[in-house]
């Protein structure tokens, strides 16, 4: 399969135009969409190519959200762009209360195929209301599928396999990785919802972690290895459902595990992943699993503060050494 470098915003253009193209049920509803490409330049050049399914909808997340529900009601299959992820809390209802349960409520008899496009996660100085990471709350809802990727190739193959589902998908799409580029194959690229990727193999420690936290651990694994430290990072890449077999089995080789992500460190979903681990695979712990997530404020606007509240590579780095640490050194 031939691949080429492009960033993650061509991977979305890609994967959409492929699956328009293959099924005219598939459009786009947002805000700001023809005239700007999306806000970051994700949609470029699809109005002039699909006329009439890139619409640009009025500035109300409860209109846009409610019109994606009602559409895939009749057999539409709509990616409906939150510009960004904090924007859906003005439209809670419309997620949590119809497009996840009515398949459920309705007895089967009716699937809402939509996709949910939600740019999260901060570092662009964005402030408060611009910044968060909110994939817990999804979670933790049933009848949602939730999507965090970090590489190009897994932006395409999940975006294809989202819009494909007859169940919502929540796509969430880190902020400052739509420019991050990697190897993406050309044409049909479907990677299955809920299969998690080893991204660097190792032996001595487990680092679970997802989205732009994976480039972070991906750092912090290569200074971990000049200490002799060999830490496997795994890209959950779904969230929901969660491939736990694959983090089973690393755990089971490294004997320690570490969750990393973004979100606050209280209720955020590294607390669900140590509590399965901590249950399920118990005897198979030489410490207890450490989680390494925001603090619990607020982002601030300032740029040093931000750094501050967001995990960097070092918080990584210290956490495994301390982890290693609690069970006297390496075995």
């Amino acid at each position: 399969m031939t691949t080429r470098e492009i960033s993650c915003s061509s991977a979305v253009m890609e994967a959409l135009t492929e699956e328009m193209e293959r099924d005219p049920a598939v459009f786009v509803i947002g805000e700001d969409l023809t005239a700007q490409g999306g806000i970051f330049g994700q949609f470029t050049g699809l109005p002039e190519r699909f006329p009439g399914r890139i619409i640009d909808a009025p500035i109300s997340e409860t209109a846009i959200v409610g019109a994606g529900v009602g559409a895939a009601l009749t057999g539409m299959r709509p990616l409906v762009d939150m510009h960004f992820a904090d924007f859906v809390t003005t439209a809670m209802d419309e997620i949590v209360n119809q497009m996840a349960k009515i398949r459920y409520m309705f007895g089967g008899q009716a699937s809402v195929p939509m996709v949910l496009w939600a740019p999260d996660g901060g570092g662009l100085r964005a402030a408060a209301h611009h910044s968060q990471c909110l994939e817990s709350w999804f979670v933790h809802t049933p009848g949602l599928k939730v999507v965090s990727p970090s590489e190009p190739a897994d932006v395409k193959g999940l975006l294809k396999a989202a819009l494909r589902d007859d169940d919502p998908v929540i796509f969430f799409q880190h902020k400052r990785l739509f420019a991050q580029k990697g190897p993406v194959p050309e044409g049909e690229y479907v990677i299955p919802i809920g299969k998690a990727e080893v991204k660097r193999p190792g032996r001595d420690i487990s680092i679970i972690t997802y989205s732009r936290m994976t480039y972070l651990s991906l750092e912090a694994a290569k200074i971990l290895s000049e200490k002799g430290i060999e830490a496997e990072v795994i890209d959950l890449r779904t969230l929901k459902p969660l491939d736990f077999p694959l983090i089973a089995e690393s755990v089971k080789k490294t004997y320690r595990a570490m969750v990393v992500h973004e979100a606050c460190l209280t209720g955020g979903f590294g607390a669900e992943i140590a509590a399965r681990i901590g249950e399920e695979l118990f005897d198979w712990l030489d410490a207890p699993v450490t989680r390494i997530g925001a603090k619990d404020v607020p982002m601030p606007f300032n740029p040093a503060m931000e750094d501050f509240v967001m995990p960097q590579t070092k918080d990584i780095v210290e956490g495994a050494l301390r982890l290693i640490g609690r069970d006297g050194g390496l075995k």
